[in-house]
């Protein structure tokens, strides 16, 4: 029987019932009783607030039970007949909280949203990330079905780029009770005396500084392997290595392998565990190689499967040394007994500085688990100095002399360290007030025009009684009106005057999920209109239009345009060009920059009347459509530019711009040939790691099960089979490849995709060049024209006309498609290449 069958509940339909509070109140403590968990005391005070209907604030140490409060404040708004929202900041742990919830509640009753699509959401309890509750809020307001908001990690209401969303439901869900919890809050007087304002609600704040693990503070003033070793033979595993670099965690990793991290029992058990696992070339192998010592590695460059391999393999106890970045620091329950911060620094985006008490205190806070240990050690390695004057202190041993004759090291002169002193600081600081971090755009907009009522008033009201201080308020008015004659510009609004009160609304005959997800996408709408629909690259610059609205992927473009350097100074050296005139020349070679002048030129025309747009300047780059031209696949994309340590940067990059390509391109400007190329990128995004749009296209399929949190790997991606469309361009563009590397006589690399039957590709190519002197691979070489398919049941037979100088068409590349063995091996399975004459 679960929690949800014991709930005393109202007769069905009905809201905001009476409960008869002492009656739930003994239904959940008894029932936690048989869990074996006795209720903390500010667990037992935050439950009795919730039951007499006031919001609460809870801020107590992370392990101290703050999930079963969230639990208890599900079940009472289950017994009154509301409908209660628990948001996280991270889909892991959206995922991890919906499986729990099914469990205590039932599946039946709980229900998830991590995208634009769902599962069961029509459910009581629905588990979602705080962006999904806040455009929901935007969109209803206080007409939305929501009775209780819990909203976890609250202190990311601070965070520059996501803080709107914590925001937006405090403003706009004045029906709603509301549970904020973290361990990192500080003071919060301004938070209790506004929700109390807003809701009619008395705001109840409870908080406690008692770890029910307590913690430890050391400072090591040893080399970090020294300090490491150490916590491995004094049995205080497993030990998260926090750095500040994504390089510096993989380097710590690897110099571990030398070290016996894990006993032989434990490495045979993660090889039984690991055996079916998946992994890619390029990163998948090392990390495959330092998984079965016992060492972990999880930072944000890695593919989502690799982070949740690591996670599902640190719950099972198996991995002794996790060595990452600071992304191991949010909610995921991953049970840790000593964090060993490598520093006390890090890069923000803009410049080297000292970690806040907030940033410290969350990542402290992962050490030591309830459950799990009975106490959790916090380690903060010294600066390389430091640690140097240690040794050299140490060998001077007690002899006054020597000591007076130790030649103290300094920190670096520039660089940005920290002391004894800051450590200190650190651990007793309160965590900073939190600030507000509101912001509009268009994506915000569109989902206040879809109300039923006013837009104007529900954006009055959002803009003007929000956090902001008063000058940041007009700040972000003066937005929302540019904004909005923004849109009116591009046509997606009208104005109107309607029986329900509307003044504007949103054009009919947009397509289902269209969004403007980015700072410059009208200027995008806009700038397609100057595009030569004629053009045979017309699909392609619709895609670099689209890809100049992008963040900027730094490392990739880094390592295009290194790799274009190289290039540029090996073809000036043939030129005879002298040293430093080759370095003044080589400022002017970057990464590509495709429609530059056009794109550069429309922008300004553009900003004249939406000045808003300086702040976000257009940035043309070419990934996709490079990915495309050369016909590549993901790992041979990774491969060729060097960025194994990037790979979940590159695939977010390309999954936003699958997303854009989707939601942004308006039906007038698609054609067939750019839903071929979005259908080839969705598919190479599923096939290198399904997990980033399951949630966004699979998940709108209710007969869908989520991937559980403890699962080893997510489910194979759908197999190739069943989106024809998708496959064809797989299959032209994996045909295509050849041609590509035929044309610059990369017969290595032409090898490494397969062995040709009968003569090799060299002597292949010898017979093709003896008759031509040269291979197209412009547009009309790779167009549809050229490449032609003869599907079939259990094969296709294709063919790639190569386009020679003179025009024949007498030589392609033939292979045929094994269909049955590209499904199970998740990707294409060519047979029988060939470079033919005919």
């Amino acid at each position: 029987m679960t929690l949800f069958d014991r709930l005393p509940r109202p007769p069905a339909g009905t809201r905001n019932a009476t409960v008869d509070e002492d009656a739930l109140y003994d239904v959940f403590t008894t029932w936690v009783g048989e869990q074996g968990i006795t209720l903390y005391p500010a667990q037992d005070e935050a439950f009795l607030e919730v039951l007499t209907g006031s919001n609460v604030i809870l801020s107590t140490p992370t392990g101290s039970g703050k999930s079963l409060v969230a639990t208890a404040a599900h079940a009472t708004a289950l017994a009154r007949g509301e409908r209660t929202y628990y948001t996280a900041p991270i889909k892991a742990l959206v995922s991890e909280k919906f499986f729990a919830l099914c469990e205590v509640f039932g599946p039946e009753n709980v229900g998830m949203l991590t995208g634009d699509a769902a599962v069961n959401k029509d459910a009581p309890v629905i588990c979602c990330t705080a962006e999904i509750l806040a455009n929901q809020a935007l969109r209803e307001g206080a007409s939305a079905d929501v009775g209780q908001v819990v909203m976890d990690e609250f202190h990311f209401y601070a965070e520059s780029d996501r803080g709107w969303a914590w925001q937006v439901p405090l403003l706009e869900l004045p029906q709603a009770q509301f549970l904020l919890m973290s361990a990192t809050l500080g003071d919060v007087s301004f938070f209790r005396d506004d929700l109390t304002r807003r809701t009619g609600r008395s705001t109840a704040v409870v908080s406690s500084m008692e770890r029910p693990v307590p913690l430890s503070y050391q400072w090591a003033e040893t080399p970090l392997h020294e300090t490491l070793e150490e916590l491995l033979t004094t049995h205080q595993a497993p030990v998260y290595v926090v750095h500040f670099t994504q390089a510096a965690a993989l380097e710590r990793a690897q110099a571990l392998t030398s070290v016996n991290v894990a006993t032989r029992e434990q490495r045979d058990r993660i090889a039984e565990l690991i055996g079916g696992f998946r992994f890619g070339p390029g990163f998948g192998k090392t990390l495959s190689r330092l998984i079965r010592h016992g060492i972990g590695v999880h930072h944000a460059g890695m593919l989502p499967k690799y982070r949740r391999l690591v996670e599902t393999l640190a719950q099972a106890g198996l991995l002794k040394v996790i060595c990452g970045t600071d992304t191991l620091g949010v909610g995921i329950n991953v049970p840790i007994r000593t964090v060993v911060l490598t520093g006390l620094t890090k890069y923000d985006g803009h410049r080297q500085r000292v970690l806040k008490a907030r940033e410290f205190h969350q990542i402290a806070g992962r050490a030591g688990r309830a459950g799990y240990d009975t106490a959790g050690t916090v380690v903060v390695q010294a600066p390389d100095h430091i640690v140097e004057n240690a040794r050299l202190v140490a060998k001077a041993g007690d002899d006054p002399k020597k000591l007076r004759r130790v030649q103290r090291k300094k920190a670096p002169e520039g660089q940005v360290t920290w002391s004894r002193a800051t450590f200190d600081r650190l651990v007793e600081a309160e965590p900073e007030p939190l600030v507000s971090r509101m912001r509009v755009t268009h994506s915000m907009l569109l989902n206040v025009l879809t109300r039923d009522d006013d837009a104007f008033s529900a954006l009055r009201h959002l803009l003007r009684d929000n956090h902001e201080e008063g000058r940041n308020q007009v700040r972000l008015v003066r937005r929302a009106v540019a904004h909005y004659r923004s849109l009116l510009a591009a046509g997606l609004v009208v104005q109107t005057d309607d029986a329900h009160g509307r003044r504007c609304r949103l054009i009919d005959d947009l397509q289902a999920d269209f969004a403007l997800n980015q700072p410059l996408s009208t200027y995008a709408l806009a700038t397609f209109d100057t595009l030569d629909a004629e053009a045979p690259t017309y699909a392609l610059d619709v895609v670099s239009v689209v890809e100049a609205t992008l963040e900027d992927p730094r490392q990739v473009l880094m390592a295009q345009q290194f790799k274009a350097r190289g290039e540029a100074v090996a073809e000036m050296k043939s030129d005879g060009i002298e040293y430093d005139e080759r370095m003044e020349l080589l400022d002017d070679v970057s990464w590509p920059k495709p429609l530059q002048e056009l794109l550069d030129a429309t922008y300004a025309i553009y900003a004249r009347t939406h000045p808003w747009i300086t702040e976000t300047p257009v940035s043309p780059k070419s990934v996709v459509r490079d990915m495309y031209e050369q016909a590549m696949t993901f790992p041979e994309y990774v491969a060729a530019y060097g960025l194994s340590r990037s790979e979940g940067l590159v695939l977010r990059y390309l999954s936003d711009a699958y997303r854009a390509l989707r939601q942004t391109v308006p039906d007038s400007v698609r054609t067939d040939e750019l839903d071929d190329l979005v259908a080839w990128l969705g598919a190479v995004v599923r096939q290198t790691d399904s997990s980033l749009l399951d949630e966004w296209e699979a998940l709108s399929d209710p007969t869908v099960v989520p991937v559980p949190p403890d699962a080893l790997e997510p489910p194979a991606p759908p197999k190739l089979t069943s989106n024809p469309r998708a496959l064809r361009v797989l299959v032209r563009n994996a045909m295509f490849r050849r041609v590509e590397l035929a044309a610059r006589l990369s017969t290595d690399a032409l090898h490494e995709l397969e062995e040709l039957d009968g003569p090799g590709w060299s002597e292949a190519l010898a017979a093709y060049f003896a008759e031509h002197g040269s291979i197209r691979t412009g547009p009309d070489a790779r167009g549809p024209a050229l490449f032609l398919v003869e599907t079939g049941p259990e094969a296709w037979q294709v063919q790639q006309i190569v386009d020679d100088p003179a025009g024949n068409h007498d030589w392609r590349v033939t292979a045929t498609v094994d269909l049955a063995a590209s499904d199970e091996a998740g990707e294409l399975v060519l047979r029988d290449v060939a470079l033919v004459q005919l």
